[in-house]
């Protein structure tokens, strides 16, 4: 299989496989590792469109991007049109945007309470009016991501799919499972391939990618036109690269080793601490280690010592000692 351009309206993506918009995972630090290794496009964490309209700091701080991240997806998140409006006009004008995206499949309590993510899905009428409202309000192109439905006995996505076509929106992204799944049991693929049968415009398939193998056989078997990656990008960047050499020649490049995992782990680390501050980088890298980490020997120890790290090179100092003891190791 050979991986094809395509767009979403008249922003043209090379390649299928994309980084999905996760909290406190997709910032700057790490859409910047996930570009550098072929990610075809990237999402930003999504932003609430009232701290937008409200000016919140923190909010501020989600909106910054380099030039080298293009083409991105910036998300925003609310069921005010209004609100939603204004945010879209920031995102594409102060934050320069190449894509906005509109969450209406996050499951958190906290956001679905307020009726937005994926409450939404259970007010169709009024996600059409988001959606078109930010579709009025901006010229680049506005994509929304969606779960199946509220629960199994409330799957809608189809219908729910068409109804945001309608609005003009130039793409949507499916997670395969329902708001009360939250991230738990399996994705369901046929739904997927549902909308991107019911629908005239891109669909983007999500959900249980972890492999290379995962993103063809998503692709393959719904027909989608792209492969969002979310968790399965968690501490790997290195799925992008591997995914899209897949899909161009049909060979499995090795995972990376026990090392390189470790490096690259530094590696986010410093761009943690340039972009948000030592402080706030050696806070952030504990998550972050714990997945880069994960499956590495004694790894258990070493992310308890990296949790009572304060100072970046206390820090370093640390992931020195712990790497020389693998390559003596001879891992």
């Amino acid at each position: 299989m050979k991986e094809q351009n395509w767009s979403i309206g008249s922003v043209a993506i090379d390649g299928k496989v994309i980084l999905a918009p996760m909290a406190g995972v997709s910032d700057i630090a790490y859409r910047l590792l996930a570009k550098d290794h072929k990610a075809s496009m990237v999402c930003t964490e999504m932003v609430s469109a009232m701290g937008i309209k409200y000016k919140n700091e923190r909010t501020n701080e989600l909106l910054r991007m380099e030039a080298v991240e293009h083409p991105v997806s910036m998300q925003i998140f609310g069921s005010d049109p209004k609100a939603i409006a204004l945010a879209a006009k920031v995102v594409e004008d102060a934050a320069g945007a190449d894509i906005v995206d509109i969450n209406m499949g996050c499951p958190v309590k906290k956001v679905v309470t307020s009726g937005d993510g994926s409450a939404l899905m259970k007010t169709p009428e009024l996600a059409a009016r988001v959606a078109e409202a930010a579709v009025k309000a901006v010229k680049v192109p506005v994509t929304v991501k969606m779960r199946i439905g509220w629960d199994s006995e409330h799957i809608n996505v189809v219908e729910f799919a068409k109804i945001i076509e309608s609005t003009g929106v130039a793409a949507v992204a499916v997670h395969g499972r329902t708001k009360e799944q939250m991230y738990c049991g399996h994705a369901d693929w046929s739904y997927i391939k549902a909308v991107k049968e019911a629908l005239s415009i891109p669909v983007i398939g999500n959900g249980d990618i972890v492999e290379p193998e995962d993103v063809k056989r998503m692709i393959d078997e719904t027909g989608c036109d792209a492969v969002m990656i979310g968790r399965g990008a968690q501490g790997n960047p290195w799925i992008f690269e591997r995914a899209h050499h897949y899909l161009t020649t049909g060979e499995l490049l090795p995972a990376p080793t026990y090392i390189e995992r470790l490096d690259m782990l530094l590696k986010h680390f410093r761009l943690l601490c340039h972009y948000k501050g030592d402080a706030l980088g050696v806070k952030e890298i504990r998550t972050h280690a714990g997945w880069y980490m994960k499956g590495l020997p004694e790894s258990a120890y070493w992310r308890n010592r990296v949790n009572t790290i304060h100072t970046p090179k206390n820090f370093e100092n640390e992931l020195q000692v712990y790497r020389n003891i693998l390559l003596e190791m001879g891992l």
